[in-house]
């Protein structure tokens, strides 16, 4: 079970709940805050007898015990029913704007970065993204600037006006990757690398974690689970393919994760089709099924010259292209109306909330935009 606090619960009363299930389960709690300001205390293997959950409950700033079913508990959807924000700078994922994240693979040089984030605010684009760590199939591969590439990262956000989102790769260096991004990004390789997850829990910063390429659902929230238990509500997760058996496309882009995720986290959700496809023509038509199946934004490879790019040319679009998703994304979630929120039976027989929109669906659905009957969509 979850223990969660009353909102106006002040830190000595707080402490004293995290006192008691110390006491009782011989080893501290984890405590998590939330955005309403209520505070969640999680004990993993505590068994919670009657005369434990009297003791708890009889508390008064315990607002509720929170029964969990699922391995992972503070990323459950029954812990946090209202969906997680998560902010960087002005910027909020997950509060119903689809937000674009958006720049070259790699960090190259300082020219072809600035032109990069100047590229991208002015397409729409809401960050900045860009490798200065690349970990690459072929050691023989260009492996990105390193430290130097962060520098170069953080000066062309700036110029930009952008916050910036990179990936960390080392525990070690999750501190120096912290000093000059906003966003750390843990890759697909790395979904499951444990020391790294608590680590960049421990930084303080928002961490965008990508689905592993051979992952379940279930493995990537265990692996969210991982940053939350070292205190880090700030936890945002991107479905960018997983592997396939089919050459025409880089990976196989799992769209039905995306509202399967909305039943079992509150965690939002974000989409990259550059990994997930492979191809820069599929881009723009996945972005916008990314965004029809309830996506919170997409992760996307741009770049003023894709074809010239060291890493990734084949899904690097160009700026244009990138104007067209984000006018898209921006009409698409306009025109789509939530389904209605009837419960529907959950695998368990347990009733779960399909929808958050109290409005009727339309009579008809708006035609496709042009943008998407011109790609062959």
């Amino acid at each position: 079970m979850v223990v969660l606090l009353r909102e106006d619960a002040a830190p000595e009363q707080r402490a004293e709940v995290a006192h008691l299930l110390a006491e009782l389960g011989a080893h501290d709690p984890i405590s998590l805050p939330q955005e309403s300001g209520a505070w969640l205390l999680y004990l993993p293997g505590l068994t919670y007898t009657d005369a434990i959950i009297a003791r708890i409950t009889a508390l008064p700033q315990v607002a509720r015990l929170i029964p969990i079913t699922t391995p992972y508990a503070l990323a459950s959807r029954a812990v946090h029913p209202d969906a997680t924000r998560v902010r960087v700078g002005s910027v909020v994922i997950g509060g119903g704007e689809p937000v674009i994240i958006a720049g070259p693979c790699s960090v190259e040089g300082e020219d072809q970065m600035r032109e990069a984030a100047l590229a991208a605010r002015d397409a729409g684009a809401h960050l900045l993204r860009g490798g200065a760590f690349k970990p690459r199939t072929s050691p023989y591969a260009f492996q990105g600037l390193g430290l130097r590439g962060l520098e170069l990262l953080a000066q062309a956000g700036a110029a930009a006006g952008l916050p910036v989102v990179t990936e960390v790769m080392e525990p070690s260096l999750v501190a120096d990757v912290a000093e000059f991004a906003d966003v750390l990004q843990i890759g697909s390789r790395n979904m499951q690398n444990f020391p790294l997850l608590r680590a960049a829990g421990r930084s303080g910063r928002p961490v965008l974690l990508k689905r592993g390429f051979a992952a379940t659902i279930d493995e990537w929230l265990l692996a969210a689970e991982y940053l939350l238990a070292e205190g880090n509500p700030h936890i945002i997760l991107c479905e960018r393919g997983i592997r396939g058996f089919d050459p025409q496309t880089r990976n196989l882009l799992d769209l039905a994760a995306v509202p399967l995720l909305r039943t079992l986290t509150h965690l939002p959700v974000l989409v990259d089709p550059s990994h997930g496809t492979g191809r820069r023509e599929l881009i723009l038509p996945m972005s916008a099924a990314a965004i029809a199946a309830g996506a919170d934004g997409l992760l996307i490879e741009m770049s003023p010259h894709p074809d010239a790019a060291l890493s990734d040319a084949d899904q690097t679009i160009d700026p244009s292209t990138l104007r067209a998703i984000a006018q898209l994304t921006r009409r698409l979630r306009a025109a789509i109306t939530d389904l209605p929120p009837d419960p529907l039976p959950g695998r368990d027989g347990e009733k779960r909330e399909c929808g958050t929109s109290s409005a009727p669906l339309p009579e008809a659905m708006p035609s496709l935009p042009e943008e998407l009957i011109g790609s062959g969509y």
